[in-house]
């Protein structure tokens, strides 16, 4: 049990390192939290500080839920899924931040490749399977926040029809409830059509 809380709390804390916070303030020196939709996630970083710093931060923070799973796989066999699930409320709640994070979505994508290749051994394809999911929504509807609630919530069947433990599948169904509450605002915006969409995949057609 001892073993088992200390995982825990090192991958909270891991989870709360706010990358978004720390390029953008010591390669850019701008606080993102001020600027855009205030977020410490990727989308925030990618609109405020750009293409690169986007694309790094999304690497980073699933970075944060994999290797945390991968540690506790190290220390305590058997602890990998709670602590990613503890990376990721580490994420939105960050200790290092003011407890104001991110939306967990790039962690929610380091955890489904802690799943697939650490723990249910189905390998690097079921990861791949929900990023394809993810920009077909993406590419469909244009907005990063329809394709982050649809393509985690996917995640929950999948694990349903591959036989998962149902201890990961309920985990699955935890952080997919976590992304779409993180993302409440964003589910209003869509019901009321200002919504932002994304450019950079071609023009949206209605």
């Amino acid at each position: 049990m001892g073993m088992k809380i200390l995982v825990i709390l090192i991958s909270y804390l891991f989870g709360s390192v706010p990358w978004a916070l720390i390029i953008g303030k010591s390669i850019y020196h701008r606080d993102i939290r001020k600027e855009g939709s205030g977020n410490l996630g990727a989308t925030n970083a990618g609109r405020v500080l750009g293409k690169p710093a986007g694309i790094a931060v999304t690497v980073l923070d699933a970075l944060k839920a994999f290797l945390s799973m991968y540690i506790a796989g190290r220390l305590a066999p058997g602890t990998e899924v709670i602590a990613g699930l503890a990376c990721c409320l580490g994420h939105c709640f960050p200790l290092f931040a003011g407890f104001r994070g991110g939306k967990a979505v790039a962690t929610s994508y380091g955890f489904f490749l802690g799943i697939s290749t650490l723990v249910t051994g189905h390998v690097f394809w079921q990861f791949l399977f929900e990023v394809l999911c993810f920009f077909a929504v993406l590419y469909l509807c244009r907005m990063v926040s329809a394709a982050s609630i649809i393509s985690t919530g996917i995640a929950v069947p999948v694990s349903f029809v591959l036989g998962n433990d149902i201890r990961i599948t309920l985990a699955l169904l935890f952080l997919w409830l976590l992304v779409t509450w993180r993302h409440r605002a964003n589910i209003q915006r869509i019901f009321n059509g200002t919504e932002s969409r994304i450019k950079w995949m071609g023009e949206y057609k209605h």
